[in-house]
């Protein structure tokens, strides 16, 4: 998520321009999480950057904000968790160390659509369409708003599959 506005597409009168106030300063946002389709349970974490060092954070750190996976092994600690992520080189630096109760499950090159996360971004972004924000720090607070809303029942809708929950279920997980 960034300050550089991405119009929706709007039906017009013919010759008629949407109207709408659009940003071009290239600051950004990353939001990391993990949603689990069945049962619509989520968690997710803002980063002013991408690399293998907020990736590596994401997984291990604690306070001000308990890391993702700390939390999810501490409430379901005999559990398996499978993540699908991108092949971005945060994702694959040598000097990144995955615990031993998570399994990263790298999704083809190109295909993004495959990942139940984009979808959540996806509906953050539709919800921030057509809002100008002065600064960064004014985009974070409209995350830090829009993600504790975020319902299990809307994560189901986002996410839920038919081929996910079938391979979920054949997988046993």
């Amino acid at each position: 998520m960034g300050l550089l506005s991405v119009p929706p597409c709007k039906l017009t009168g013919l010759g008629v321009n949407p109207v709408g106030e659009l940003q071009w300063q290239f600051l950004y946002r990353w939001l990391y999480g993990v949603v689990e389709p069945l049962s619509g349970k989520h968690f997710m974490l803002e980063f002013s950057h991408q690399t293998v060092f907020a990736l590596r954070s994401f997984y291990k750190r604690y306070p001000p904000r308990a890391s993702c996976l700390r939390q999810i092994a501490q409430m379901y600690p005999h559990e398996l968790h499978l993540i699908q992520v991108d092949n971005a080189q945060a994702h694959s630096a040598q000097t990144l160390t995955v615990p031993e109760y998570v399994i990263l499950l790298f999704q083809p090159p190109y295909c993004r659509e495959v990942n139940p996360m984009e979808r959540v971004g996806q509906q953050l972004k539709r919800w921030l369409q057509w809002r100008h924000f002065d600064s960064i720090a004014d985009l974070q607070q409209a995350i830090s708003l829009w993600v504790p809303r975020l319902t299990p029942r809307q994560v189901q809708s986002l996410t839920q599959w038919g081929w996910i929950v079938d391979a979920l279920c054949v997988a046993g997980i």
